[in-house]
């Protein structure tokens, strides 16, 4: 039987975060070799993983990456199942690898950006699964945006859950930050009205028709007030319409232009948004549980 010391335990535990009784478990089956018994553990890891795989995960944090010259940007939504778990050092720790790494690489599909080689010889997957076998939660890579701009780019992060990417021409930094900081107030659908689809647009007529009609106005009338509607509605979902948040006297579209600037685009995550939670389906759980009894 091979020995192995305390402080190889330690270290291989430091290493991993497994409990101490399987570091030296694993450090007596390869023979002392902690490169190997990480090896092995990592297939346990995986294992884990998989148990894992279907667990929901809504929570999360937002991860954002800019080159120093500001021209190239990355924002990554990393999901946990739990709160507690997204709150915690490793976590944060691993998406803002996670999120360095595809700005390092240049990389924009979250599913390609899991297979690329880390510092250490690991894989970004490799990684994420041995978080996983350790804090006993499922981990997700969600989404990853990668964006460039031929001014610049500016962020911001509202608590680690609501994410903004600006890509600007004109201005400076400082105004950029504030347009980022009103996106994720205010939630606009769009830089500039005209980019409403028509297929929106059309929707929210019908909508406003039908409840002019009930008004009992004549039809000019009805047409004028649906008109006007229709335009308080592209400037309540477009950027350049809404109310500027630290100056509501203002429109965003007024203070870029007292700053000879320009939004050319913007990205916009929350933590979760889309992700609904699935049903249990009690019938098949306990049939399943009558199979396996």
């Amino acid at each position: 039987m091979t020995n192995v010391s305390a402080s190889e335990v330690m270290k291989l535990r430091q290493m991993t975060g497994a409990a101490m009784m399987d570091c030296k478990k694993y450090l007596i089956e390869a023979k002392g070799d902690i490169d190997k018994a990480i090896e092995n553990m990592r297939k346990l890891g995986a294992i884990k993983a998989a148990k894992r795989a279907d667990n929901i995960t809504k929570e999360g944090v937002i991860a954002i990456q800019i080159t120093v010259d500001g021209k190239k940007a990355v924002m990554l939504e990393v999901n946990s199942e739990t709160d507690f778990v997204s709150r915690g050092e490793e976590f944060k720790k691993f998406a803002i690898l996670a999120a360095q790494t595809a700005l390092q690489k240049g990389e924009k599909d979250v599913e390609a950006l899991k297979n690329l080689e880390l510092a250490d010889g690991n894989t970004l997957e490799n990684t994420r699964q041995l978080l996983i076998a350790k804090i006993g939660e499922n981990i997700n890579l969600r989404r990853l945006e990668l964006l460039e701009s031929p001014g610049f780019v500016t962020s911001y992060v509202h608590g680690d859950r609501i994410g903004v990417l600006v890509s600007m021409e004109g201005g400076d930094v400082q105004l950029g930050k504030d347009i980022a900081m009103h996106i994720a107030a205010s939630n606009p659908m769009v830089v500039n009205p005209e980019e409403v689809s028509a297929e929106l647009i059309a929707k929210e007529r019908e909508i406003f028709a039908d409840q002019a009609q009930k008004s009992g106005k004549p039809q000019e009338i009805i047409d004028k007030m649906i008109d006007g509607r229709i335009q308080k509605y592209l400037d309540e979902v477009s950027l350049m319409g809404q109310p500027f948040v630290k100056d509501p006297n203002k429109k965003v579209s007024d203070v870029l232009k007292a700053a000879n600037a320009k939004v050319l685009r913007f990205i916009r995550y929350e933590v979760g948004e889309g992700i609904e939670k699935q049903e249990q389906n009690f019938a098949a759980e306990v049939m399943a549980q009558v199979r396996g009894s």
